[in-house]
């Protein structure tokens, strides 16, 4: 049983790669470079979560649980931090402006759509909007990088308006890796939670065909959106009426990160199987 899983584990781990392994030849990054991430994180995850209770965790022991010498295990710890260079950051101080101003009635038009907002000066005002939804971020910063994007533009009257009713930037090669690390993340952790507790699982499910006509996803692509992007803004209706960043007075015990993610997927599929 034991080699059957770790058959399974490699052939999945195989697929998880490959696209992963296409973006870091596409960015210049060598093999080197990867296998001494790859070291650290098996480092610190064994370091981590794989202690024995109520025992500090040796060297000794992660070099078992690793299969590093202790040499390599000390080499590797003593490697400079991984840096995202800010994006984790930026994301989610701009994606609670955007999924703010789109959800709170008080920032929003008559029409019930995102109301173009002064950048200050009255109660529904961008940097009201950022104090609401971004605690001490700079409302400055926060538009700058709105603006970057393609998020947000300026008006003649000066004012601001929405663009996108979620944030995901169109420039910056940066921020986009930042998202991939974040969401391929929690997408990896929900499948290694239902392996483990298939008792409680999460959510995880898709929808795929491999014999579309090319003519049907302008179609298929435009659904996914709309209907998408629908369900995630009802889904954070929901959860901010619930967040104590927003709502301090909300009851409760403990502090969970919870969250629905939905993407779109396509490519080509020969007659013997992927091309």
């Amino acid at each position: 049983m034991e080699t059957k899983i770790a058959k399974a584990i490699s052939a999945a781990v195989t697929n998880i790669l490959r696209p992963l392994v296409r973006l870091l030849l596409r960015n210049g990054i060598p093999y080197r470079t990867f296998s001494d991430i790859a070291k650290r994180v098996y480092v610190d995850v064994a370091t981590e979560e794989f202690s024995i209770p109520g025992r500090k965790q040796s060297k000794s022991r992660v070099s078992i649980l690793t299969g590093l010498s202790r040499k390599e295990v000390l080499r590797v710890r003593r490697l400079p931090a991984t840096d995202d260079l800010g994006a984790g950051a930026r994301y989610n101080r701009a994606a609670r402006v955007v999924a703010g101003w789109v959800r709170d009635r008080q920032f929003r038009d008559d029409s019930g759509n995102p109301a173009e907002l002064p950048f200050e000066g009255s109660a529904a005002s961008f940097r009201k909007l950022v104090t609401t939804y971004s605690g001490d971020a700079p409302a400055r910063a926060v538009l700058d990088e709105l603006l970057r994007v393609g998020t947000v533009q300026r008006i003649p009257d000066g004012k601001i308006r929405l663009l996108e009713r979620s944030y995901i930037p169109k420039t910056g090669e940066i921020d986009k890796i930042g998202i991939l690390g974040v969401d391929a993340s929690d997408l990896i952790a929900t499948i290694d939670h239902n392996i483990r507790r298939p008792d409680t699982p999460f959510f995880q499910r898709k929808v795929c065909y491999d014999h579309l006509p090319l003519e049907a996803l302008p179609e298929l692509k435009k659904k996914a959106a709309d209907r998408g992007q629908a369900l995630l803004e009802s889904m954070d209706r929901w959860m901010s009426a619930r967040d104590r960043d927003v709502n301090p007075g909300v009851p409760g015990t403990g502090r969970k990160r919870a969250g629905i993610g939905i993407y779109y997927f396509q490519e080509d599929y020969g007659e013997g199987g992927k091309t």
